[in-house]
């Protein structure tokens, strides 16, 4: 299990700043094509109901840009999966969405949604799309998440990270041994484990680290640490410190 882990780098906000200004820049797809350089291994885009950055025109031009897989994170509506059956992703991840957030709150509840879900992850799988499931790390969820027939799910990290921030690794631990325990469970039902949210050069160690999780999705820090550093470097040091801590596991 403990073989390379994958990168996905999310590039919403790419899109969040050129939409603050309208116009053509920065260029999303620009971004997606310097992420395959860089050594990302997929594109996460979420297009969202209010399209307050990734809009529909760029789907087909990050296509285009980049010959990396594209992961649609997407909200589990009617116009949502029709947009994703016709653009055919390689991969739909489903996600909780409210208009009101700043960002994704949580994993989404698979379990009391499962009538809402379970016609369109059949739709979406049917497109030809590997349908991922965006969820807390708990045991009910990915049980869940079997029945339904999702082949991967997504673990929420966001606990994680802000117990990081409050107390550093100390505090994160039991957030961490319950990403562990998920990725296991997830593993013994037969679906592939993947993880992110708020996930940054000092906290990304010890997840990237759990041997069965087969790929991370970052975005938000990757993008505001390229202000700094610049976004192929940034990309690059993201993935330096995953494979690091992965080789550890190997070793």
């Amino acid at each position: 299990m403990s073989g390379r882990l994958r990168l996905g780098v999310n590039i919403d906000h790419v899109a969040t700043i050129r939409n603050a200004r309208g116009g053509a820049h920065p260029d999303p797809a620009r971004a997606a094509e310097i992420a395959a350089a860089a050594g990302a291994d997929g594109i996460t885009i979420h297009l969202r109901e209010d399209r307050r950055h990734i809009r529909d025109g760029d789907l087909e031009a990050i296509r285009t840009a980049s010959s990396l897989p594209i992961n649609l994170e997407m909200a589990a509506t009617q116009e949502m999966t029709a947009i994703a059956c016709g653009f055919r992703p390689h991969a739909a991840c489903i996600v909780p969405e409210k208009r009101e957030e700043r960002t994704t709150e949580g994993g989404l509840d698979v379990a009391g949604l499962h009538n809402q879900i379970s016609p369109i992850v059949r739709q979406l799988r049917d497109a030809g799309a590997r349908v991922s499931l965006f969820i807390e790390p708990d045991p009910v969820q990915i049980a869940v998440a079997e029945v339904l027939g999702a082949p991967v799910v997504e673990l929420h990290t966001g606990r994680y990270a802000e117990l990081w921030i409050d107390g550093g690794a100390e505090a994160a631990a039991p957030e961490l041994a319950r990403l562990q325990a998920a990725a296991d469970e997830a593993r013994k039902r037969g679906i592939e484990p993947h993880a992110g949210h708020g996930l940054t050069f000092d906290n990304v160690g010890p997840v990237a680290a759990i041997p069965e999780i087969a790929e991370l999705n970052i975005g938000h820090f990757i993008i505001g640490e390229a202000i700094f550093i610049g976004l192929e470097e940034a990309i690059r040091e993201m993935r330096r410190l995953m494979d690091d801590a992965r080789n550890q596991v190997s070793a």
